[in-house]
């Protein structure tokens, strides 16, 4: 065996030249894949022994097949760097790479399918080696025979087929995959979710550089990092708008820009003569968020030096004239933020101020300068009170008798909103991320939610959908029990991975199909847990349970791995009796309460509450709709939007 596979990290279980392989002892394989599986059992030593002799005489023919193919590598039991996931097969042939995920069965199931597919996506996005060569995936139901087909960029063969399969992929034969670079850790930088990134900066103060996602984040970073020591150097006072789409990445940049060390050596001495411990602050008003990242970094503190929750912080300094510390304010959703009236509502006593007016406020009560980092979102206002949008915070500086101290910076689009007569705007093209980071890259997620929740032609939502069904699954079911199957089944040997089910706050049908998504289920959860915990962690809290639902109030913010979204009779696609034309309807949602009658577009809120719900999955999305008649037309309309039926 070569030596530079001897050196590699021995992050997989079993790795050898494909002739090599071809004839070895299948006893001597299950010894070491049993050695790096702790603890196996018994029925997966079984699996092995079974599935391990037919992938042999495929590797056989390959050899035979193709004369340079005794050169090839087989590596069984990979394990993706930074995660818990292992790929039960894979082929480094002369220019492509094939991951064999093997099932004992005669059919796979749609969950086999898709962790296939994932496997394929992660390498061709993440792994140095993968990026400019064929990735292809293949389940291998053991019981099957010959090529049964291909479903999206996922092939289904038997164990008896894939040396024939194999030859009909397009590669360059002339090019060899170097096992030594495929096998080394470094070379696969997965993007990882908003918990795991904010405990690497935590931990590390820095980041993982991810290659496809540091393009596009980095210019945003950067421009950031230059226009903070501009307004140190100048002793100017900023506002930073850094726009995006959801899943875009701008809590991450957020994160980084608080804990940039660059920051450090602005900061101005205080009148005790020394300079703040911590010269920048994250802030956010999403309740959960803060929650979770808390308990996620529990171990020093609380996690409460990294993230603050946004309510706590005005309250603490809207009180006298207390002088903040920081010098670099990020408010989070700061398109969310709280109307004077609401603030007035839920802080009796305190000056009928906006949260932007606040802010504006304290900022400029920081010596010398400061900077306000507000993360713009879009149809993410779910609440009473966040309908006044972005436009408060130019009303906060145009309200201030400070306002020529300021410059407002951001992307283009917001300069009619925000342009201002008192304070110049800098348009930033770097100011607006518009790739969705969150899905792995898939392109247009985002933007097939607005059309579906805008009703647009189902045909035409279908075409984008197509476009990215390689990257992200869009399943849907009307059994709740098939949904949960999917979930456990896709993520079954990923104990990191989370998943849960997720539901509308203003349902009233749900709770009779299992989904308790009422205020008196849903205010009990320990929503830290919910997110963070697996199914074995103490007290049975954790969202793998598929016991408890969140709604959109709690996952606002946050990811999952996969997301079940079990649709309401709040949010109906229905025949209008007006015009005779389908459209949404929020008639049958649970009212908001007499205090709360300053909504201003209940029909909205819903909108973007099943926004929030159907963008939280950062790998598959899968829609539970009861079977009930009035939401018949719903199920039809999302199924042929592009939803595909598990089955």
């Amino acid at each position: 065996m070569p030596d530079e596979i001897e050196n590699a990290p021995a992050r997989h279980g079993y790795h050898s030249e494909m002739q090599a392989f071809a004839y070895d002892d299948v006893n001597k394989i299950v010894q070491e894949l049993s050695q790096f599986v702790r603890e196996p059992s018994p029925e997966q030593v079984r699996a092995w022994k079974d599935s391990l002799p037919p992938i042999q005489q495929e590797a056989h023919e390959i050899v035979e097949f193709e004369g340079s193919a005794k050169a090839y590598t087989a590596v069984l039991e990979y394990e993706m760097p930074m995660e818990q996931r292992r790929a039960d097969v894979i082929f480094l042939l002369n220019g492509a790479v094939v991951v064999l995920e093997l099932k004992g069965a005669f059919n796979p199931s749609m969950a086999a399918i898709d962790q296939a597919s994932a496997y394929a996506r992660d390498l061709r996005n993440y792994h140095d080696v993968c990026a400019d060569l064929p990735v292809y995936a293949v389940v291998v139901p053991t019981a099957a025979k010959g090529i049964r087909g291909k479903f999206q960029d996922v092939y289904v063969c038997g164990p008896d087929a894939i040396d024939e399969l194999i030859q009909t992929f397009d590669r360059d034969r002339d090019r060899s995959v170097d096992p030594k670079a495929f096998l080394s850790a470094e070379a696969y930088r997965p993007l990882p979710t908003l918990v795991r990134a904010a405990r690497e900066l935590f931990e590390t103060g820095t980041l993982r550089r991810v290659r496809i996602a540091s393009a596009q984040t980095d210019p945003a970073i950067n421009l950031i990092a230059g226009l903070i020591r501009d307004a140190k150097t100048r002793g100017k006072r900023k506002l930073i708008l850094l726009a995006g789409i959801p899943g875009a990445g701008k809590t991450l940049v957020g994160l980084q820009t608080v804990h940039s060390s660059f920051i450090d050596d602005l900061a101005v001495p205080r009148a005790d003569g020394r300079k703040p411990t911590a010269p920048a602050v994250f802030l956010s008003g999403n309740g959960p968020l803060v929650e979770v990242l808390q308990y996620e970094l529990r171990g020093a503190g609380d996690g409460k030096t990294f993230v603050r929750g946004v309510k706590d912080y005005v309250k603490k300094y809207s009180s006298g004239r207390m002088v903040p510390p920081e010098h670099v304010l990020v408010f989070d959703e700061a398109q969310r933020a709280w109307d004077a009236s609401m603030v007035e509502q839920k802080h009796p006593g305190m000056a009928a101020k906006s949260e932007p007016e606040h802010f504006i406020e304290f900022a400029e009560r920081i010596p010398d300068w400061s900077v306000v980092v507000a993360l713009i979102g879009s149809g993410q206002e779910i609440h009473t009170g966040e309908e006044g949008g972005t436009i408060q915070w130019r009303h906060a500086i145009e309200h201030s008798t400070n306002s020529g101290e300021w410059e407002i910076h951001g992307p283009s689009h917001l300069a009619v909103t925000m342009a201002s007569e008192s304070s110049p705007y800098f348009e930033h093209s770097e100011l607006h991320l518009d790739t969705e980071l969150r899905f792995h890259m898939a392109k247009e997620v985002h933007r097939f939610v607005d059309n579906v929740l805008e009703g647009e032609d189902p045909d035409y939502n279908k075409q984008i959908s197509s476009r990215f069904s390689d990257q992200y699954a869009l399943r849907i079911t009307r059994d709740l029990n098939t949904a949960k199957s999917y979930m456990i089944e896709r993520f079954a040997n990923e104990s990191d991975a989370r998943f849960g089910i997720l539901a509308s706050s203003r349902d009233k049908c749900l709770p009779m199909f299992g989904v308790f998504n009422d205020f008196q289920a849903t205010k009990q959860i320990k929503i830290g847990k919910w997110f963070g915990d697996d199914e074995n962690a103490e007290g049975g809290y954790g969202g793998r349970n598929l016991r408890q639902c969140v709604t959109e109030f709690q996952c606002q913010g946050l990811e999952l791995d996969g997301a079940i979204v079990a649709w309401g009779t709040d949010f109906v696609y229905e025949q209008s009796s007006v015009d005779g034309l389908h459209q949404w309807t929020n008639h049958r949602a649970r009212k908001y309460m007499k205090s709360k009658g300053d909504v201003r577009n209940p029909l909205q809120l819903r909108k973007n509450a099943y926004r929030v719900l159907l963008t939280r999955g950062r790998n598959a999305t899968v829609i539970f709709v009861p079977p009930l008649r009035e939401l018949d037309a719903t199920y039809d309309f999302l199924l042929k939007s592009g939803f595909v039926e598990i089955s």
